[in-house]
């Protein structure tokens, strides 16, 4: 058995320098998945066997993704764990140390040019593992993370919106009280949270805080309550709001309540010799109060049978109702100066209300005018007046993806124009293709659009019309061109905003626009339409 103690404590003892940064790197080695063909060991890591990224050469030979070999060696050099199992063991070459180790650059290359493709479902990602460790890697739209607070698995696309709208196990804030809570107890929270909106049923009011919900019940004008002279027999049960037009109306009504209260009273008290506590009106009388015997012969016009103290009660019942009458009185004035007042008030409210809406109308004109004075912008920025135009469509990958997935398949260019008053054009551009060429071909079509000086112009549409796909190499250019057939609808007068497209749906291979394509660069293609002026 050959031992190593010796051997790994001469090595930890070394110095132990630190990578470039060229090749540094916080990932362990690629997917051998992403390959489109077999990977040969030659390309495995020794520790993590998958494909080498950056790769480096121990001094027995083995290879190793730069990360893997940090942490192997990140505690001081260590024996070669693959030469023991392959039976090479030697003592003196058989450590790995990356004070000795070194990048290895030929098998880099060789596995830069190595072909692959994205093994996310749905992306139809290919090219060289080069361009997919610096391109694609960690930026596929069709990529699957765990979202980190309900487990679940979803797109990078949608992780944003799965986060804000889709996520059991999000965190909300109330948006009326600030609490926050669980996405699962936003219903539980509604029902207790005090600044939630109600709506009272009686008067149709909305967005009423529950914590003053009681409040307004208790002073809605039309909630129902009975009316406060119930206690002595009305009945009437009317809208808080019309309480006093009740009590004004109902006045000679609640007077006779009040009148044959006042009788049962006197009846009560003239057939009984002592007032006890009385239900009604809490009137009471103990012994001490009893007149002697003949005292009511001297009473001025008592009834027989009733004291001065019961006569007395009595008539300050009467004075009592007097008072309330004149109170009542002076209610009903104030209520009609006060109905004055809020005719008045009412009046004023009307008037503003009518400025709002006059206001509103007006802004919402000078905001229409805005936004045709912005698209108005817009077209001039890009328009031309030669029958040339240029079209330069930025960000190609992230377009042909939406072209692809149909979240947008086919982009309308600028309008241009053959001249100051001539015909008004657009160009329409599937970069997934369309019908013959769809998934295989760019398809360009040519639209005849609707302008202002129709009308002066010969129809149908027969000018030439030359499209291209420029090189940017400016050697090559892909050109298609024709002449309009002048039966055909496409060309004729527009009598809607655009015309049915016509053109080139095989224009462009795809495969053109594949790896270093000198028709895209930086994500980048022109396209060029030239209409023939001849004539006009």
């Amino acid at each position: 058995m050959i031992s190593t103690a010796g051997t790994v404590g001469k090595w930890k003892a070394m110095a132990r320098p630190s990578l470039p940064s060229s090749l540094d790197s916080t990932l362990p080695g690629i997917s051998r998945e992403v390959l489109s063909v077999s990977m040969e060991p030659k390309y495995q890591c020794q520790q993590c066997k998958e494909i080498l990224r950056k790769p480096f050469q121990a001094q027995c030979g083995h290879r190793f993704c730069v990360f893997c070999f940090k942490q192997l060696t990140s505690s001081g050099p260590i024996p070669c764990k693959t030469c023991r199992a392959e039976g090479i063991f030697e003592e003196a070459m058989s450590m790995l140390n990356i004070a000795v180790a070194f990048p290895d650059n030929a098998a880099r290359r060789e596995i830069d040019s190595l072909p692959a493709k994205c093994q996310n479902d749905g992306c139809s990602w290919s090219g060289t593992l080069k361009e997919y460790e610096g391109q694609h890697e960690g930026r596929c739209d069709f990529e699957r993370v765990k979202c980190e607070a309900c487990q679940a698995l979803i797109l990078v696309s949608e992780k944003d919106r799965h986060n804000e709208r889709e996520c059991e196990a999000r965190t909300l804030n109330c948006k009326y009280c600030k609490v926050t809570f669980n996405f699962k107890e936003i219903k539980a929270h509604d029902e207790i949270c005090q600044k939630f909106p109600m709506q009272c049923k009686d008067c149709g009011k909305k967005k009423i805080p529950r914590e003053k919900f009681q409040e307004h019940i208790k002073s809605c004008a039309k909630s129902k309550s009975a009316c406060q002279f119930s206690e002595i027999g009305c009945r009437a049960v009317v809208d808080n709001g019309k309480q006093q037009e009740h009590e004004q109306t109902s006045m000679t009504e609640h007077l006779h309540l009040m009148l044959a209260v006042l009788s049962s009273v006197r009846l009560r008290a003239e057939g009984a010799g002592e007032l006890q506590e009385d239900s009604g009106l809490g009137l009471y009388r103990g012994p001490e109060d009893a007149s002697p015997v003949g005292a009511h012969a001297a009473g001025h016009n008592a009834p027989r049978g009733v004291g001065p103290g019961v006569q007395q009660k009595v008539t300050a019942l009467e004075n009592i109702v007097c008072v309330l009458n004149r109170e009542v009185e002076r209610s009903a004035l104030t209520l009609e100066a006060l109905s004055r007042q809020h005719r008045l008030d009412q009046e004023k409210i009307e008037n503003l209300s009518n400025k709002v809406r006059q206001l509103e109308q007006t802004l919402t004109m000078r905001d229409l005018q805005l936004a045709e004075s912005e698209q108005s912008l817009r077209e001039l920025q890009f328009c031309t007046y030669d029958g040339v135009f240029i079209w330069k469509i930025a960000d190609f990958s992230r377009r042909r993806q939406d072209a692809v997935g149909g979240r947008a398949p086919a982009m309308f260019s600028p309008a241009f124009y053959s001249s100051k008053y001539g015909y008004k054009m657009c160009l329409r551009l599937y970069l997934n293709g369309d019908g013959t060429g769809r998934g295989t071909h760019l398809s360009l079509f040519f639209v005849v659009m609707r302008g202002k000086y129709d009308a002066l112009l010969k129809w149908p549409f027969s000018q030439k019309v030359t499209l291209m796909l420029l090189d940017q190499n400016n050697r090559e250019h892909i050109i298609d061109a024709f002449r309009p057939d002048v039966s055909s609808t496409s060309f004729q007068r527009p009598i809607s905003e655009m015309n049915i497209a016509s053109g080139c749906p095989l224009f462009c291979p795809l495969a053109k626009l594949a790896g270093k394509s000198s028709y895209l660069r930086d994500d980048t293609i022109f396209i060029k339409a030239i209409v023939d002026l001849t004539g006009l």
